[in-house]
């Protein structure tokens, strides 16, 4: 059995456009085309655009997806691996869900909020050992009172911030252009800003990151690819490293 590309754009949410470009980039070919020049896709080619956008979910960009698709033979494996990451985050929504819905109760009845109820699923506190082994335990504690001083708008704003600027390096990677262009040093600047705005972690609050810290954070991103899905993956975590160094050399 297969399927038309107009089904499977109307059955997956996308658009024939979208699944044109993956064929053309080989991220996903089409099982037959046929006489009418349509293309059709069969049920291994579902699976593997299922995979394609389970990963796009986890922000990796459209190179980084095709290096993972082909490292990885047992699209059963590999599924598995994103269950357990779907399933974790179904959880951390339904913590979130519940914690809403519950203030919201409470606001409407006219009710005490129950101020250690209302956080639960918002863990900003995951990385907590990691950060005190990596900056020291002053660091942590600086960057924690920092976050839980701000209000819900101004978390919110930062948290868009950061996902713009993520947004924004995956685009600019994508794209191809150089980075030691005006526009990856672009970036590289607002990460430069964005860094100094965090308390706690070396030069922040003040005169921003040292040139160590700055370069040594984006060997990071490559080196971790929990931190180097936040920029499309492991090519895209290159890219960021390479602005941000040739940023360091010119600036720091």
């Amino acid at each position: 059995m297969d399927w038309s590309i107009q089904e499977i754009a109307k059955l997956a949410g996308t658009t024939s456009r979208t699944l044109r470009h993956y064929d053309d980039i080989g991220l996903l070919a089409p099982a037959r085309i046929g006489s009418n020049g349509y293309r059709y896709y069969d049920e291994p080619a579902l699976v593997r655009l299922q995979r394609i956008m389970l990963l796009r979910e986890l922000g990796l960009g459209l190179p980084a997806i095709g290096e993972v698709l082909d490292r990885e033979e047992s699209a059963p494996h590999a599924l598995r691996s994103h269950l357990e990451w779907l399933q974790q985050e179904q959880q951390r929504l339904a913590r979130q869900i519940a914690s809403v819905e519950n203030t919201i109760t409470a606001l409407e009845g006219g009710e005490r909020l129950m101020a250690e109820n209302m956080f639960d699923g918002f863990d900003h506190t995951r990385y907590k050992e990691e950060v005190e082994q990596r900056w020291g335990k002053d660091a942590y504690a600086k960057s924690d009172a920092w976050w839980r001083s701000m209000s819900a708008d101004e978390k919110a704003a930062w948290q868009q911030r950061v996902s713009d600027l993520g947004r924004d390096w995956i685009a600019a990677h994508e794209r191809g252009i150089d980075p030691t262009g005006d526009e990856a040093q672009a970036l590289a600047q607002r990460h430069f800003e964005w860094l100094r705005g965090i308390p706690g972690t070396p030069g922040g609050g003040g005169s921003g990151p040292t040139k160590e810290y700055f370069v040594g954070l984006a060997e990071m991103y490559v080196a971790d690819e929990r931190f180097g899905a936040n920029y499309g993956g492991q090519a895209g975590a290159e890219f960021v490293r390479d602005a941000m160094t040739a940023y360091a050399d010119r600036n720091l």
